[in-house]
């Protein structure tokens, strides 16, 4: 027999019994990943003694005294540091009076107090090496006694790999997991803190310095300020349908006040539009475009597009952005602009109108008198069956003026009666005289004189009756 001083500096007090098994666990899963040999196995004997049980190369009494193993250290893969966690893990037990042995080519070790070399009457925790009972097993068996079965259980509770949570998607810095009940945050496996407002739990496998650092000798409670720049990392990295369509769902939920934490990242909603929009049909507007847009809004759900609801802030973003394929996202902004790329007239010849028609239009010679004559600036009238839709009520218009082929287009269904279609002509005329669009002074002016002309000219002819 042989002993060895583990040198425990400071006992971890507030350490539970599966704290000290999740540390075992831990080091068989890293022998697991090291070695790449079968699965551990966690089970109860016959005399109600719990095994955990890995296949690798076997302890031996170095793990016992180093602090840290370089090799766990270089695995981006392994959880552990073996040494730290596992002289924790025996101190816990000796303070619970669990037994422990473990079992390996090696020899039989448990941990035991004797006085410690050069401090007489003081006793510290020290490791006891015995000949093996097996000197050809493979592996190491650890065997616990006085543990129970919810010891156990707490502590797989505390990996992913007996979580029994359903993968969504993998990428290069790690996992997204469907959330039961609360969201749970793993690095490497093994879980280091819980989220209530996350959407989803997280296994990290890329490590940031910043996680490094925060990765105690507890691994419990990890702040979010060490993992959320790499949850967020995740997210970004994500393209399956499952993640986009969560996200974007929970995207409804802002105007509630219901998002979820990761939803309220710009960063992460931005990513979720950009994917929404290379998948689906879809339009993007805010609530007030909702409420102020509404004809435009009736206009995309009649052609089929998807409307979704996004912030202001989100919005603002949006403009003149493109998806991860390249296209355009599709703001109330740009779907107006496509619709007037796309748009083309329907003209119909004068000859093709109905008597009736025909009879309202041949009028416009008489309205040009009424105002002093035709404005030499108007070279000729169409007649088109579909407008251009003004780009703020999304309505289509009655007439428009355009100036760099003088002519002046009015709908035909304008030509149902003389009010009609008057208007909509003298409308179009002060357009093609003071050079301006709507809601500007010039053009209240020149329609306010035309106005008054024909005023003038009505109440002349009165006279004269």
């Amino acid at each position: 027999m042989e002993i060895f001083d583990l040198n425990i500096e400071e006992i971890l007090e507030d350490w539970e019994i599966y704290h000290g098994i999740r540390e075992l666990i831990s080091n068989a899963l890293d022998e697991q990943i090291l070695t790449k040999t079968k699965k551990i196995k966690i089970f109860l004997d016959g005399e109600k003694k719990w095994h955990i049980r890995d296949y690798g190369r076997g302890i031996m009494i170095d793990h016992f005294t180093q602090n840290e193993n370089e090799e766990k250290l270089d695995n981006p893969n392994t959880i552990g540091k073996f040494g730290i966690g596992l002289k924790d893990a025996l101190a816990t037990f000796d303070r619970n009076k669990i037994q422990v042995i473990l079992r390996s080519k090696y020899g039989n070790f448990t941990a035991k107090k004797y006085e410690k070399q050069g401090f007489p009457g003081i006793k510290t925790l020290h490791a006891e090496q015995n000949l093996p009972t097996e000197p050809k097993m493979i592996g190491t068996d650890i065997i616990l006694e006085n543990v129970s079965h919810e010891d156990i259980e707490e502590a797989k509770s505390l990996f992913l790999l007996f979580s029994n949570q359903k993968l969504i998607e993998s990428t290069e810095y790690g996992e997204v997991y469907e959330k039961k009940g609360i969201s749970n945050i793993y690095i490497n496996g093994v879980k280091v803190a819980e989220e209530e407002g996350f959407l989803f739990s997280y296994n990290i496998t890329s490590l940031t310095a910043k996680i490094k650092k925060a990765l105690n000798r507890e691994r419990t409670n990890v702040g979010r300020s060490a993992y959320s720049d790499r949850v967020k990392r995740i997210l970004l990295s994500c393209r399956g349908e499952a993640i986009v369509k969560a996200l974007v769902g929970d995207l409804q939920n802002f105007e509630l006040g219901t998002l979820h934490d990761e939803l309220k990242w710009i960063d992460v909603q931005e990513h979720a539009v950009r994917i929404l929009n290379s998948q689906k049909d879809v339009i993007f507007v805010t609530p007030s475009e909702m409420q102020s847009s509404f004809s435009a809004i009736d206009d995309a759900k009649a052609r089929g597009l998807e409307i979704v609801t996004v912030s202001d802030s989100l919005r603002a973003k949006l403009h003149n952005k493109y998806d991860i394929s390249g296209k355009k996202i599709r703001d109330l902004n740009q779907f107006v602009k496509e619709d007037i790329e796309s748009f083309e007239f329907k003209f119909v010849e004068v000859g093709k109108l109905t008597s009736s028609e025909k009879k309202v239009f041949n009028l416009h010679e008489k309205i040009y008198e009424l105002i002093g004559g035709k404005p030499n600036s108007i070279l000729k009238i169409k007649i088109s069956e579909t407008m251009r839709k003004d780009p703020n009520t999304f309505r289509e218009a009655v007439g428009l003026w355009e100036k760099k082929n003088g002519s002046v287009i009015i709908k035909r269904d304008q030509l149902k009666d003389i009010e009609n279609f008057g208007g909509t002509l003298l409308h179009e005329i002060a357009h093609s005289i003071s050079g301006v669009s709507d809601v500007n002074r010039d053009f209240e002016n020149e329609l306010t004189r035309l106005l008054g002309v024909l005023c003038l000219g009505a109440l002349n002819r009165i006279k004269k009756k």
